[in-house]
């Protein structure tokens, strides 16, 4: 999660506290690359915008399971494959990513490490606006170093991006058993939602590691929460669920834009429009880097009409060209029609012996000759709400 749009981010996806709680590379609901009702993007109504119910693998036990499954066939298959490497650009050094994603390389040979590190700042690099090329190169990075946790991370994000719900869970899960924390548990939640399966996310919304979350985490949850609600049409559960001191509160966050516009989206979809305009304008003014698009939602609210100032110049532009051709079209049979009318007047005025010599010459030609085409316990997600 990294709501600095404007700020070209390294690789490792970690989070770092010192901005705010939010993550060198990492999860956002993106439209895509997204979700809606977690504060970006332009779809109005995401709960059609996930493909429900695939399931790589059974994950009913938890996706912990380590006995012999196919997930580990799997993993061995793909280290069996040859590794296709991507151009990296002669700027990207490696030197980019986080301080402790760097230390997590160092169980690494150096050449590795520094070749690791280059794949994921490209992942990190593209995958806001690339997210295809990004999971290329966490596809190399996972070939390369598979055994270090912000590989995984990383590899779990750049899924994630193009809606690889249960690829990116399993890449989260792993991370998680490698490094024991929790931050990795809202968007592990959000993936459930992604499979289809809401109960799951509010399950998951409700249980222990959710008071282990920092208050960027928490947010986060409470946001993935709502969106359950949501994917179940409980609307009024998901507009409780978004009530929080966090909602209430004037202090501008890292998250108050995303949370505030979650709000609006849900008050609105519950055809509650003048409560939703007034979120929609306190999501603008959280929104100081436009990782929203809540400016246009009012707008639009207010019927306000966007034109494209661009496309409309191009359309002009064609039109006169059209119309300067036809007249050099016109100019042209004019001329033409003008000098057959003076050519006639010559051969009229020509001596008789011209004359008869064009009459005498063989002007029969045979038609062949003319050749005629994507509660804190208070998040208010226990189910039996």
């Amino acid at each position: 999660r990294d709501d600095n749009r404007g700020e070209q981010r390294g690789g490792g996806f970690r989070r770092d506290d010192s901005r705010g709680g939010e993550r060198g590379g990492g999860f956002r609901g993106r439209d895509d690359r997204g979700r809606d009702d977690r504060g970006r993007g332009p779809r109005r109504d995401d709960r059609g915008g996930r493909p429900g119910g695939f399931r790589g693998r059974d994950d009913r036990r938890g996706g912990d399971d380590r006995r012999g499954g196919g997930r580990f066939r799997d993993e061995r298959d793909r280290d069996r494959e040859p590794i296709k490497r991507l151009p990296i650009p002669e700027d990207v050094t490696g030197e980019e990513i986080d301080k402790d994603v760097r230390q997590e390389l160092q169980s690494l040979p150096k050449t590795l490490a520094d070749d690791v590190a280059k794949n994921l700042v490209m992942v990190a690099r593209l995958i806001d606006e690339d997210p295809e090329g990004a999971y290329g190169y966490s596809r190399v990075a996972l070939r390369l170093a598979s055994r270090v946790a912000a590989v995984r991370e990383a590899a779990g994000f750049a899924a994630y991006a193009n809606q690889k719900y249960s690829e990116a869970l399993a890449e989260f899960r792993a991370a998680r058993r490698m490094t024991g924390n929790v931050e990795l548990w809202p968007v592990m939640a959000d993936c459930e939602r992604g499979l289809g399966r809401p109960e799951k996310a509010l399950d998951m919304a409700g249980a222990p590691e959710v008071h282990k979350l920092d208050k960027a985490g928490q947010v986060e949850m409470r946001l993935v929460a709502a969106g359950a609600r949501r994917d179940m049409d409980q609307l009024d559960a998901a507009i409780v669920t978004l009530q929080s001191p966090e909602l209430a509160s004037n202090s501008v966050q890292p998250w108050t834009a995303r949370l505030r516009y979650a709000y609006a989206d849900a008050l609105l979809a519950a055809g509650r429009e003048d409560e939703a305009r007034e979120w929609f304008a306190k999501a603008v003014e959280a929104d100081k880097d436009g990782s929203t698009d809540a400016s246009d939602r009012l707008a639009e609210m207010d019927g306000v009409e966007f034109v494209d100032v661009l496309v409309e110049d191009e359309a002009e532009a064609e039109d006169e060209a059209g119309i300067e051709h036809k007249g050099g079209v016109a100019d042209d049979v004019e001329r033409s029609g003008a000098e057959e009318a003076e050519d006639a007047g010559a051969l009229q005025d020509a001596p008789a012996t011209a004359v008869e010599a064009v009459e005498d010459l063989d002007l029969d030609v045979d038609d062949e000759d003319l050749g005629v085409d994507d509660d804190d316990d208070d998040l208010g997600v226990d189910d039996k709400d």
